[in-house]
């Protein structure tokens, strides 16, 4: 039974990702600013990772694999919060391998990529184009070089477009159901005909879980389902699937020129980890 530390436990993505690791047989520390609504299973455990602390691999109970998660002003993409922390996210992974650790991984984004079109796969350029992209950018290349021969396990996992849970996100999704409560009759939305990789926190909760619990496939995986849809076509879905009543207003915005006509992930190495037997 694996000993798995997930640092961000109590928010968005890490609540569901460590009642999935328990539903699996884990054994989970769970840590975060505030622990109260984390799985009662997993042994919850309020701690301040940045604070800088270089025996946090012992006090936090000498995990086998530490998930970090954990990361201020995720849905706001030009927060100061990313560069001020970047530092700070470095100290604490060099603090935990320096202590003993052997596996780590890390959420990233496909915000890292910026601007692209098509499938994003492990060896896609980076070129972000917000605060956020840059600092996760940054994180995983210094990461790399901090363990490069080192013998410790890196894992990478890029994030695409989440919803679900989505009164606790930031999405489109949140802020129509938002709209729909308020008896609003039209969303202002743009044309729709972006193309991205859209996953359930769930289904991403899962994917994280399978990987992290193994440690044969490494390096950068997508954590995605490879099918790029148009924002227009799950927008419309999720308002069928809801039974809401609010009709989409297109064209009220204009489309984003920095935004990707379509873009994806590549899923051959998240398919072969869930695949796995």
């Amino acid at each position: 039974m694996k000993r798995i530390l997930v640092t961000g436990a109590g928010g968005y993505i890490g609540r569901h990702v460590v009642k999935e690791l328990l539903d699996r047989g884990a054994e989970v520390i769970a840590t975060d600013i505030n622990v109260d609504n984390i799985d009662s299973r997993a042994i919850r455990r309020k701690f301040d990772i940045f604070s800088g602390n270089t025996n946090v691999y012992n006090e936090l109970d000498c995990p086998d694999v530490v998930l970090h998660m954990a990361w201020k002003d995720g849905f706001i993409h030009n927060s100061n919060a990313h560069m001020e922390y970047l530092s700070k996210h470095y100290e604490f992974i060099k603090n935990m391998v320096e202590g003993g650790l052997k596996h780590i991984a890390v959420m990233g984004t496909m915000h890292e990529i910026g601007y692209y079109e098509g499938a994003i796969d492990e060896n896609t350029l980076t070129n972000p184009t917000s605060m956020y992209g840059i600092a996760k950018d940054a994180l995983r290349k210094s990461t790399q070089l901090l363990l490069k021969d080192k013998g410790v396990v890196l894992q990478w996992l890029r994030a695409y477009y989440i919803y679900g849970d989505d009164k606790r996100n930031n999405s489109i999704f949140a802020k129509i159901i938002v709209a729909e409560e308020e008896g609003k009759e039209l969303f202002p939305f743009t044309t729709g005909k972006n193309k991205y990789d859209f996953i359930t926190v769930d289904e991403l909760a899962k994917q994280i879980s399978a990987c992290i619990m193994q440690d044969e496939i490494n390096g950068i995986i997508n954590c995605c389902t490879g099918v790029p849809m148009s924002l227009a076509e799950k927008v419309e879905s999720f308002i069928k699937e809801n039974k809401f009543n609010i009709k989409l207003n297109y064209g009220a915005f204009p489309d984003r020129p920095y935004d990707s006509p379509a873009v994806w992930g590549d899923s051959s190495k998240i398919k072969a980890i869930c695949n796995k037997k």
